[in-house]
């Protein structure tokens, strides 16, 4: 067994992965052949070469587009198990998974069409996932309020936590103060992202504003010692994506990532992929290329996934029952690799 073989094989939790971004090119031709949207190609050829990143612009396009072909619950649905099948195919057992909900449509029906989906990929294929619910930072304060509404009512039904993505620059967390007022008020988490296309002073906004548990990125904490030590004390998760860093220029290329820094500071460290197809990449490709670029072994790769598996938004009895499952299965897993 390689390597390669030993993460293919092993099991996996991902933390920070977004669905509206792992939209696969088939899945995308079936919702705009559903909803009679014109797309730049009618095959799923054509689309994947359409997919392959070539700057923000283009994938801010991409990303509209798919937004644009889901119409309905049945839509939301489909997106949910076509999902979870790329989850299985990777043993990713579970999965915190980033929704955008459109405004368009009731999040009740959202949230129902979400958890068929789940309650499907559980019976059918032995995975599961919950949600963190995603305000899109460009968004008009209202409409963050709103999203907050939603993410509350979904407590206790799979939705976890309040999330923050999209362009940092000029929409920091302090732009929805009611919003994060509603939701420490309910009782339930925020997990923003913060510290990709913004340095440091994005991840003090959300640590101070957001009331952050984990860091969506976090890898530009290094241009600020205090703030490194500050998140190595408190042992702040970062959910780090390397190839969508290198495809957003965060840093120029994997052999530059700060990845290996980032453990030597002694910070907590998970790996994820955020928009795999968007990034040509998967939870897979992304354990085997920094394990290639920076000389990891079994026993670092094992660490990442108990590691992610540790902060997971689960209860105490759920989370002791996966991690005795999984390290079963890397004990066996290490027995055949060495």
């Amino acid at each position: 067994m390689t390597l390669h073989d030993f993460i293919r094989a092993m099991p996996k939790v991902e933390l920070h992965v977004h669905l509206q971004g792992s939209t696969r090119p088939e899945t995308l031709l079936k919702l705009a052949q559903r909803n009679n949207i014109p797309l730049p190609s009618d095959t799923v050829e054509g689309i994947r070469e359409w997919y392959t990143f070539r700057d923000f612009p283009h994938f801010v396009e991409i990303y509209g587009i798919i937004c644009r072909c889901i119409q309905s619950p049945d839509d939301i649905e489909l997106l949910g198990r076509e999902f979870l099948e790329g989850q299985a195919a990777q043993n990713i057992r579970y999965t915190e998974l980033t929704y955008t909900p459109p405004r368009y449509l009731p999040f009740d029906e959202q949230l129902d069409a979400l958890n068929r989906a789940r309650a499907w990929g559980e019976t059918a294929l032995g995975v599961t996932m919950n949600y963190i619910v995603d305000i899109p930072r460009e968004c008009e304060v209202e409409v963050g309020n709103l999203i907050a509404d939603w993410a509350i009512s979904g407590m206790g039904k799979g939705v976890i936590a309040l999330g923050l993505g999209g362009p940092e620059v000029d929409n920091p967390p302090e732009k929805y103060p009611e919003a994060y007022a509603k939701i420490k008020a309910a009782g339930l988490i925020s997990i923003p992202h913060a510290g990709e296309t913004v340095g440091p002073e994005s991840i003090r906004s959300a640590l101070k504003f957001a009331d952050a548990v984990r860091l969506g990125h976090g890898v530009r904490c290094l241009e600020d010692p205090a703030l490194v030590e500050e998140l190595r004390q408190r042992q702040i998760p970062l959910e780090v994506c390397p190839t969508s860093n290198v495809c957003l220029k965060v840093v120029d290329t994997l052999e530059n990532h700060p990845l290996p820094r980032l453990l030597e500071a002694g910070l907590y460290v998970t790996l994820n992929s955020d928009d795999p197809p968007m990034f040509n990449t998967t939870l897979t490709e992304e354990y085997m290329r920094c394990a290639d670029t920076f000389g990891f072994d079994t026993a670092r790769i094992e660490q990442f996934v108990m590691d992610a598996l540790r902060v997971t938004i689960l209860p105490a009895d759920r989370k002791a029952q996966l991690a005795n499952a999984y390290q079963a299965e890397f004990a066996d897993l290490r027995t055949r690799y060495l």
